[in-house]
Order: C-alpha cells, then sequence, then structure tokens
C-alpha cells in the first residue's frame, strides 16, 4: 500500500504524470456527471462532476501555456528525421511534429480571446488547434500501422535460427518485437479515441462533429487516458 501511495506522489511530481492524472480525472468526471446527468437532468452531483471536469480542462490548457519551448526541443532534436530507417515513418513523424508545434500557438490565441486578453473571436483559433490535434493524431495513426508491419517482418525473420544460441537470441529479440508491436496497437487504441473526440469538437456538419453526448466524450478520454497511464508506467519500468 504505501509503494502504491509513493508510486503516485512520484507520478505527481512530474509535469508528464500530473498532466495525465488531471486528464484522467476530467474525462473521468465527464463520463460519471454525463451518465448521471442523461439519467437524471436535475441531478445535483452530475452537474458538479461537468463543471468539475469543465475546470481541469481550463487548468490543462492553461498549463500547455509553457509547452511551447519543450515541444520546439523535441521538434529541433528530432529534425528531419535522419535517424529513422524507414522514410514513411520518417516523413509521417516529422509532419506530426510540425502539426503539433503549430497547435500551441493556436491554443493560446484561443484562450487569450476567452480571457479577454486579446480583441479576436477565439471560434476560429480553436477550430483551427482542433484541426491540428486531429492531424497529428491522424498520421500518429498511420505511423504506428507502419511500424506493426515493419516490426512483424523483423518478427519472421527472427522465426528460425541455426545454433541453439542464435535460436535463444532470436527468441529473445522477437519477445522484444512483441512488445513494441503491442505498445503501437494501445497507442492506435488511444489516437483513434482522441480523434472520435477531436472531430466531435469540429464545427457542425462535419462527419460526427457535435454528436456525441457528455458520457461518450468522456469515455474516449477516460480510454485514451488510461492506455497513457498504462504506457507511461510501463516505459517506467523499462528504465528501471
Amino acid at each position: 500500500m504505501q509503494s502504491s501511495v509513493e508510486s503516485f506522489i512520484t507520478v505527481l511530481e512530474s509535469y508528464r504524470g500530473r498532466d495525465k492524472v488531471i486528464r484522467t480525472l476530467c474525462y473521468g468526471s465527464q463520463l460519471v456527471g454525463g451518465i448521471l446527468s442523461g439519467k437524471s437532468p436535475q441531478s445535483s452531483l452530475g452537474k458538479s462532476l461537468l463543471l468539475f471536469s469543465a475546470q481541469l480542462s481550463h487548468c490543462r490548457t492553461t498549463l500547455r501555456l509553457f509547452d511551447d519551448l519543450s515541444m520546439l526541443a523535441y521538434s529541433s532534436g528530432y529534425g528531419l528525421g535522419g535517424s529513422e530507417k524507414d522514410a514513411l515513418v520518417r516523413w509521417m513523424s516529422v509532419l506530426s511534429n510540425v502539426a503539433d508545434q503549430l497547435y500551441y500557438p493556436c491554443e493560446h490565441i484561443a484562450w487569450a480571446a476567452d480571457a479577454e486578453l486579446i480583441k479576436t473571436k477565439s471560434d476560429r483559433w480553436w477550430v483551427l488547434s482542433t484541426g491540428l490535434w486531429g492531424a497529428s493524431l491522424v498520421l500518429g495513426i498511420l505511423r504506428s500501422i507502419r511500424s506493426i508491419l515493419i516490426l512483424k517482418r523483423k518478427a519472421q525473420k527472427c522465426h528460425r535460427s541455426g545454433s541453439a544460441e542464435s535460436r535463444e537470441e532470436a527468441f529473445s529479440q522477437k519477445a522484444a518485437l512483441k512488445r513494441q508491436i503491442r505498445a503501437e496497437v494501445f497507442s492506435i487504441l488511444s489516437s483513434s479515441a482522441d480523434l472520435c473526440n477531436a472531430v466531435h469538437w469540429m464545427p457542425p456538419g462535419f462527419l460526427w462533429a457535435g454528436r456525441f453526448p457528455p458520457w461518450l466524450v468522456g469515455l474516449m478520454g477516460t480510454t485514451s487516458s488510461l492506455i497513457g497511464l498504462l504506457q507511461m508506467s510501463s516505459a517506467d519500468q523499462g528504465a528501471s
């Protein structure tokens, strides 16, 4: 019990970990609040949870005001992806980084307009930032699909080996490749759930924009958030 509490505190002490926890609480509150409000529109608990979710969302938006430089450092470090062996993976990653980099200033302008810090309409900036987020998610899904195909080809090459030692090494490599494939599958599921919400927040008339009830938005977001927490936990365990 104590180790679990210590692990949770460690997660909260990092910006990345705290954001994932806030995100999970945000969408989880929207999921439960949406269900309660759907069953009983007069439910005070349902309304409170939806308001709590909205405040956590505002909190995350405000915290993202400081993410531009870290994103720029990541994009600069990746550059044109010279270390990537596959050209498709490389260029999809580069385009995804560009979309992510442009997302932040667009969201900042929308936030500043809503806060009446600048005189401009926030609607178009929210749409633009959501569109960039959606584009990044689509590129991420395609990149993961491509990565899975590459990893499967590598796994097939490890299927047969001559000596006992090489067979043992091949088995170890195949197990590692399976873990990587599983991670890519989880990434596809997470990005797909987020993409459903991104489309929902686009202007009416675009696919299913505006058609999700609050509980469904919460369900998609909670699914993505829990996968993110699971991936972060797996990465931390692998690093240790």
